[in-house]
Order: structure tokens, then sequence, then C-alpha cells
């Protein structure tokens, strides 16, 4: 996982406890992860748009 073996993430997991404490974790991994899916909502609407775009200049070409 980019080119980092166990020891450098349990050191990086280490200095996010300490930074920011045992009680604000579960705070941060719920705000990403809400992030995360706000953001596979955004991507899959888009895609959905750009389907349905196509689709219309596929009729359009028709006609």
């Amino acid at each position: 996982m980019f080119g980092l073996g166990y020891q450098e993430l349990l050191i990086i997991l280490v200095i996010v406890l300490i930074l920011f404490g045992a009680n604000r974790l579960p705070e941060l991994a719920r705000s990403l992860g809400s992030s995360v899916k706000e953001f596979k909502k955004g991507v899959s609407e888009a895609k959905t748009e750009d389907t349905s775009a196509a689709a219309r200049k596929e009729e359009e070409k028709k006609v």
C-alpha cells in the first residue's frame, strides 16, 4: 500500500493518536467516511448525467 510497510503505518497511527487523542479518532473517522460517501455520490451522479447527455446526443443524431 503506497510502498509503506507495517512499521511505517504503525508509526503514522501513533503520531495521529498523539496529535488528535483517542477521543477524537472516532469523530475523525466518521467525518472521513461521510466525506468519501459524498464524493462517491457526486462521481456517480456525474456519470449518470454524462450517460444521459450522451444518450440525448445519440437520439438527436438519429432524428
